[in-house]
């Protein structure tokens, strides 16, 4: 190795809060040229799933599914059977499963999410944990129908239930819906694919790569090193509480897997300018002197995962909003930051109405302090995401103190 080459450097000590913020969005693939051709999966895997590790998975459709998001975001309009091909086709680069909430996942973290299945039955949810003690007849025999005949929908495995009353509310899931999502949960079943976002059940066998499976077992504490330092990569600096929520970790455990990593040198500890828990850097993270990023990021995209994060490197409040009532809703229903340059500088609530083939702006507000080409910038990224969504038109229907200016900007 020469002097020159970056692995010799030693780890940075400090950070003041803007080189955090840029080693952040550096880390979340914000701070890259311009792919300068077209987006190709090549270009999805390199710098969107290997920079942020995993994709969250959500069922609110009112604009866009959550995990086609990211990699507008990031790269513009994209052809989303890219992504598609990767999570249901072989050769299977993406697999569905608990990682930070529902998400999809690299394949090559299947083994060290074993120890997750394997807790399935004390942390799997209370209904799920229920049918498994209270029917496990039931759960034996989708699962061997699943073995037999998969890759099957809940409603292809329906004739398992017994009669049932009047439907209730929301998560009024069925017992072998319930079934399902605790052999999901256990590993013993897996996601094939979705069709019109409905998953289709098949066993791990015939979904996760061969190879993949035929890897020896990690240990516990491997598994959440490898998870750990996938989380380190993708926040670039990052407080403990940062790290364990990128995989949802149990606290004690993540807390001693971080130190040991930080004794193997796997995590640099660093002072950053008015954050008051300890940090860590990864190693390799970019400091970028500068990040003139433009973007729309979605509610459930891994920058803005944790909003404690948030608040502490942008000096932004967030809160998603979907399950508040609407008179009491602040910013609106689906709201998405705008990033500009290496802020958080805008947010607009946003909805795809198909019918008119329009996207419509519902709320777009300013953050203080937001540059005066704020409005016109927004503009572009909102056309450049209303025709990816094959729709003809951006038009600002509400309120906010964003809305004339970016009005005017759009027409």
């Amino acid at each position: 190795m020469t002097r020159s080459d970056p692995a010799t450097r030693r780890p940075r000590t400090a950070l003041s809060a803007a080189e955090a913020r840029r080693v952040a969005l550096a880390a979340q693939g914000f701070a890259d040229p311009p792919l300068g051709r077209p987006v190709d999966t090549r270009a999805l895997r390199s710098r969107v799933l290997d920079r942020v590790g995993l994709l969250q998975i959500d069922s609110v459709n009112v604009l866009q599914r959550a995990h086609y998001l990211p990699t507008f975001s990031r790269l513009g309009p994209y052809d989303l059977e890219l992504l598609d091909k990767l999570s249901s086709y072989a050769p299977r680069r993406l697999f569905e499963y608990w990682g930070h909430e529902a998400s999809l996942l690299p394949v090559e973290l299947w083994p060290h999410l074993h120890w997750r299945r394997q807790r399935a039955h004390d942390d799997a949810w209370g209904g799920m944990r229920r049918i498994a003690v209270d029917r496990p007849d039931l759960v034996a025999a989708v699962l061997a129908d699943v073995a037999e005949r998969g890759p099957l929908s809940a409603a292809q495995l329906a004739h398992h239930d017994e009669p049932r009353g009047k439907k209730g509310p929301w998560w009024d899931w069925s017992d072998v819906k319930r079934a399902l999502e605790y052999l999901f949960w256990s590993g013993e079943v897996t996601s094939a694919r979705r069709v019109r976002f409905e998953r289709r059940y098949d066993i791990p066998e015939r979904v996760i790569p061969a190879p993949i499976l035929a890897l020896p077992t990690p240990t516990t504490e491997e598994s959440q090193r490898a998870l750990l330092r996938v989380a380190a990569r993708s926040l670039g600096v990052a407080t403990e509480p940062d790290l364990r929520d990128y995989f949802r970790l149990p606290s004690a455990e993540s807390k001693a897997r971080v130190a040991e990593l930080v004794e193997a040198g796997d995590l640099h500890p660093v002072d950053v300018e008015g954050w008051t828990a300890p940090a860590y850097l990864a190693p390799g993270a970019r400091v970028p002197r500068r990040v003139d990023a433009q973007a729309l990021v979605g509610p459930f995209d891994s920058l803005i995962w944790e909003r404690p994060r948030v608040e502490r490197v942008f000096g932004f409040r967030y809160r998603i909003e979907i399950y508040v009532p609407k008179p009491k809703r602040v910013h609106g229903y689906y709201v998405l930051p705008f990033l500009l340059g290496d802020e958080l500088v805008a947010r607009v609530d946003l909805k795809s109405d198909r019918a008119a083939g329009a996207l419509l702006v519902q709320a777009a507000h300013a953050e203080p302090g937001a540059p005066p080409e704020t409005a016109e910038a927004l503009a572009a990224e909102l056309r450049s995401m209303a025709s990816w969504l094959g729709l003809a038109d951006v038009v600002v229907v509400g309120a906010g103190d964003l809305a004339p200016a970016l009005a005017a900007a759009l027409h």
